[in-house]
């Protein structure tokens, strides 16, 4: 058993019929969002207040272990204070959450903030510029400079009663979802042109009767799906019926299952 999941502390709020479908790990998760987002928040050590924590609006890049690279200025206060103690945590939110944002998952990663030397920054700058291409504008100004987070720890939060701590190895060794960048294209569609499909895979792979039914994730093992049944709103998570990595093997794998539902 992974760390990861040894270290998880509260349950995944699923029906105990649920828990068997297969589901991405926590190390997983964290990394698709942490590559999904663009922009976190910053906690550096405050300078002037000791021990009180000091907060930014921080963009990142990433490097190939999931370590955040950050382009700062010695001008900014998160920069100083780092300076003077490199311990720090960037706290990343999902970019499309929409209702209750406590809902919605989260991670912070915890690790150590240093400049990158010069004989290392060649990738990280390439990463970085890629994602940020603006960035070219004032890259190259003497006050600016390349760091990156060596992480120490990861805390995910995947909405109510989901969360863990994720090993800093099994958050580097994790991958993100292969879906990541098709995940709201493919969840636009189903909701506006399948909801009887989606229904109809309800009842087959959930076992609930449902007369409503709007998928609220997806990922390569499966899709969570929010359900109005006579009883209520219910969540159910279905796997597929094997592993995808892109779009037409979702669509293809969809189609199966909804042969097979009716």
């Amino acid at each position: 058993m992974s760390s990861s999941s040894t270290r998880k502390h509260a349950g995944t709020g699923a029906a105990s019929d649920q828990r068997t479908v297969p589901e991405p790990s926590f190390s997983e998760r964290a990394r698709t969002l942490v590559y999904l987002g663009r922009i976190g928040s910053l906690s550096t050590l405050s300078r002037k207040q000791p021990g009180f924590p000091f907060g930014s609006v921080m963009p990142y890049g990433l490097d190939d272990h999931g370590r955040p690279i950050f382009l700062i200025s010695t001008m900014a206060m998160h920069t100083q204070n780092l300076q003077a103690d490199s311990r720090a945590s960037l706290l990343v939110t999902q970019p499309d959450a929409s209702g209750d944002p406590l809902g919605a998952s989260r991670v912070t990663v915890m690790g150590n903030v240093r400049a990158i030397s010069e004989l290392e920054v060649a990738q990280p700058r390439k990463l970085y510029l890629e994602r940020y291409a603006n960035s070219r504008y004032w890259v190259d100004f003497e006050d600016f400079s390349f760091y990156r987070m060596d992480v120490v720890d990861v805390y995910y939060v995947g909405g109510f009663g989901v969360m863990g701590w994720v090993a800093a190895l099994d958050y580097s060794q994790a991958q993100s979802d292969p879906l990541v960048e098709d995940k709201r294209d493919i969840m636009q569609h189903m909701n506006a042109d399948h909801k009887d499909a989606l229904i109809l895979l309800a009842k087959q792979f959930a076992g609930i009767e449902a007369q409503e039914a709007e998928m609220t994730s997806v990922d390569r093992l499966g899709f969570h799906l929010r359900l109005k049944t006579q009883d209520g709103v219910k969540g159910a998570r279905i796997g597929f019926l094997r592993e995808v990595t892109n779009p037409r093997q979702t669509r293809e794998v969809f189609v199966e299952m909804v042969k097979q539902a009716r």
